[in-house]
């Protein structure tokens, strides 16, 4: 008896979900896997329908939408013990998630409405958007619907990522997504160069980024290009300036730096 126990209890490790997919808040169009043991006409794959429930042989409906899969393990047990098995062992798992959703939009290769795997985390949904694009910024925000917000409280919370920072291996940045959240990785602020250098173009730019950095983006000087012959042309309270610029001088979001050919 103590043996068949034991070999009771390792099976249904094997089986029970993990902590946190026993706190995953089922849906409709959930698939449920129930697993009874020693029941095998009570076990298989049940889908939670529209109204959040979802019919058991011998019990009826069973209340699944909004609950955890813990708690349906428990209202299992409970009604199976009454009158139809002996101390019954059940486990509940996600066969199919079909009821979450999280929105990955923004500077993504493929932007979009994702299904919410278990514990999908904000490196696993860039990654299964594609990843970031080269003219993304180095922070992400994820637009997080509070659950319960009191009255004439702003019914989102804001939570912004520094994305350099993960991709770098900081995994405590790397947070655990939920449902109805919004991942937005905007466009990273840009400068223009154009003139003398070997690779003209527009280039993401950081606060205190300065003319040579700019300028090391775009590959450096051609053999004609002149350190000393370099404009920014700028646009600030609807006025254009047009002013020489030093290799140490800051840029700003918005300008045109223009390299012209030496004299000699």
């Amino acid at each position: 008896m103590k043996a068949h126990l034991l070999i009771l209890g390792f099976l249904l490790s094997l089986v029970t979900p993990l902590a946190g997919q026993t706190d995953y808040v089922v849906g409709p169009q959930d698939v449920l896997m129930v697993t009874v043991f020693g029941e095998p006409e009570l076990t298989g794959k049940y889908t939670v329908e529209q109204d959040g429930t979802f019919t058991f042989p011998q019990i009826g409906r069973i209340k699944a939408g909004g609950a955890t899969l813990r708690s349906i393990e428990t209202e299992l047990k409970t009604k199976l013990a009454d009158g139809y098995l002996k101390n019954p062992q059940v486990a509940v798992a996600i066969e199919n998630y079909r009821s979450q959703r999280i929105l990955v939009i923004g500077e993504v290769r493929n932007p979009g409405e994702y299904q919410l795997n278990g514990e999908m985390t904000l490196l696993s949904a860039l990654a299964r958007a594609g990843s970031t694009t080269p003219s993304a910024a180095r922070e992400a925000t994820i637009v997080r619907p509070k659950r319960n917000p009191k009255s004439g409280e702003d019914p989102s919370e804001i939570i912004k990522v520094d994305l350099s920072a993960l991709q770098a291996g900081n995994m405590t940045l790397n947070l655990s997504l939920q449902d109805g959240d919004t991942v937005n990785v905007p466009k990273a602020q840009s400068v223009f160069v154009t003139g003398q250098v070997k690779t003209p173009g527009a280039y993401a730019v950081e606060p205190g980024t300065t003319v040579l950095q700019v300028l090391s983006l775009a590959g450096g000087l051609t053999e004609r290009g002149s350190n000393n012959r370099i404009r920014i042309q700028r646009t600030e309270n609807g006025k254009r300036s047009d002013v020489a610029a030093k290799l140490s001088d800051v840029v700003k979001p918005g300008d045109t730096i223009i390299v012209r050919e030496r004299f000699f």
